[in-house]
C-alpha cells in the first residue's frame, strides 16, 4: 500500500488505550476520587510514580527534526511521522511505550530546558534526528542533569549494531580487532560515534574522514569541539588525506554520509578479505555488487533487501526495556558494548552473507535487555 494513502487512512501509527474498562465501578477507582490517594502517595514519595504511573514503562521520542533520516532539515511536523514510526517500533518489538514529540525550535538551550521540564512524565527519554554537533551538547547535558536515561540512537543505537556485525565480519575474515586498520566516511553523530565505540572493542588504527578529508590532530578546516576530541583517541599516525587515499590498505570500510562515493577500484585499494559497511540509505556508499566486483568479502548496508542489514532497530528496543526493567539512570559505554557482543552472539555460525541477526529477530530484545541485570 502507498504510504500517504495508508497514512490518511489511519491518521497515525499509534494511539492510546486505557488499561482498564471504564464503567461506573471503575470510574472513581481510575479517577476521582480514588485517584487523589495514589497522588497523595507520590507527593510523600516521587519515586513512586515509577510504579503507579505511565512512567513505569513510559519514554519519549524527541527531536527537532533538523536531521531525519535522509531527508534532512525538515522541520517538526515532518519529522512527526518517523517518531509514530520510532515509537510503533518500541512498543510491538520491546512492549515499550513511547510517545513522539517534535519540538518546534532547534536551539541547544531550548531544547534541554523543555526536555528537563517534561521528563517527569518519562521513564526515559530517545533523542531522534537532531544534528550534529548539538546533539552532542544536547545528551551530555541532559544525562548530567536528569536522573532518568538518555539516549541519542541516532549515535548510540547505530554503533551498538555496527560493533555487532563488525565481531561477526572479524570472525569470518579471522580478523583481529587490534590489528586492522578501519577507515570511516562520515563524521557526524553516528559516525563519531561508532569511533569511540569500536575504539573501546580494542581497535587502534581507526580513521575518520568527513568532506574535508581525514580528521587529524591539528586539523582546523571543517571541525567542531566534537571532531577535535575523537581526533585525540583516533587516526594514530596523523593520516591526512580524502577517504579514497584513506581507504588504500583498510580492512574495513564503514561509511555513513552519501550515496555512490566509491567505486569497485576503491574496494581493490584494501586488503585481502575486505569488510564495507555501506549504510547510507535508500542508496548506499558503495552497491553491494560494486563493492563484490572490487573483491569485498562482506558487505553489509542498511538496506533490507540485501544480506547483512545494520539497522538500529536490532538496540533501541532491547536497550530500553532493560534500562526500564531495572530503573537504570545512565546507560553506559560498558551496556553499548556488551549489547553489541549479546547480539553478535545470537548468530552462532558467522558467513559472509550472515553476520548480523535479522532485523525483526524476537530473540533479539530480550538478549539486550539483559545486559542491564
Amino acid at each position: 500500500m502507498d504510504p500517504i494513502e495508508l497514512s490518511k487512512k489511519i491518521g497515525g501509527k499509534i494511539e492510546i488505550f486505557s488499561k482498564e474498562k471504564l464503567t461506573l465501578e471503575t470510574l472513581p477507582v481510575l479517577y476521582t476520587p480514588g485517584v487523589a490517594d495514589v497522588s497523595r502517595a507520590i507527593a510523600k514519595d516521587k519515586s513512586l510514580s515509577f510504579e503507579y504511573t505511565i512512567r513505569k514503562n513510559c519514554i519519549a521520542v524527541v527531536s527537532d527534526g533538523s536531521a531525519v533520516l535522509g531527508l534532512g532539515n525538515i522541520g517538526p511536523e515532518a519529522a512527526l511521522p518517523v517518531m509514530e514510526g520510532k515509537a510503533l517500533l518500541f512498543k510491538e518489538l520491546g512492549d515499550v511505550d513511547a510517545i513522539p514529540i517534535v519540538l518546534n525550535t532547534q536551539d541547544t538551550e531550548e531544547i534541554i530546558t523543555t526536555v528537563k521540564n517534561i521528563a517527569s512524565t518519562f521513564g526515559g527519554i530517545n533523542l531522534e534526528d537532531i544534528s550534529a554537533p548539538r546533539c552532542f551538547e544536547i545528551e551530555e547535558r541532559l544525562k548530567k542533569e536528569l536522573d532518568i536515561p538518555v539516549f541519542h540512537d541516532d549515535q548510540h543505537g547505530t554503533a551498538i549494531v555496527v560493533l555487532a556485525g563488525l565481531i561477526n565480519a572479524l570472525k569470518v575474515a579471522e580478523k583481529k580487532p587490534e590489528d586492522i586498520k578501519v577507515a570511516i566516511s562520515g563524521a557526524g553523530a553516528a559516525g563519531i560515534s561508532i569511533a569511540k565505540l569500536l575504539t573501546l572493542h580494542g581497535i587502534k588504527n581507526l580513521i575518520l574522514c568527513d568532506r574535508s578529508g581525514s580528521i587529524y590532530r591539528g586539523r582546523e578546516e571543517w571541525t567542531n569541539p566534537a571532531k577535535k576530541e575523537i581526533a585525540e583517541i583516533t587516526n594514530p599516525e596523523n593520516i591526512q588525506g580524502s577517504i579514497w587515499e584513506v581507504i588504500e590498505g583498510a580492512d574495513v570500510f564503514i561509511g555513513i554520509s552519501a550515496p555512490d562515493i566509491l567505486k569497485s577500484e576503491d574496494i581493490r585499494k584494501m586488503k585481502e578479505k575486505a569488510i564495507v559497511f555501506a549504510m547510507s540509505n535508500p542508496v548506499p556508499e558503495i552497491m553491494p555488487e560494486e563493492a563484490k566486483k572490487g573483491g569485498a568479502y562482506i558487505v553489509a548496508t542498511g538496506r533490507s533487501d540485501y544480506p547483512n542489514q545494520i539497522n538500529n532497530v536490532l538496540a533501541f528496543p532491547g536497550i530500553f526495556r532493560g534500562a526500564l526493567d531495572t530503573r537504570t539512570k545512565m546507560i553506559t559505554d560498558e551496556h553499548k558494548l556488551k549489547a553489541a557482543l549479546a547480539i553478535a552472539n545470537l548468530v552462532e555460525s558467522p558467513t559472509p552473507e550472515m553476520i548480523i541477526p535479522a532485523a525483526l529477530d524476537p530473540r533479539v530484545v530480550s538478549v539486550v535487555a539483559k545486559v542491564f541485570e
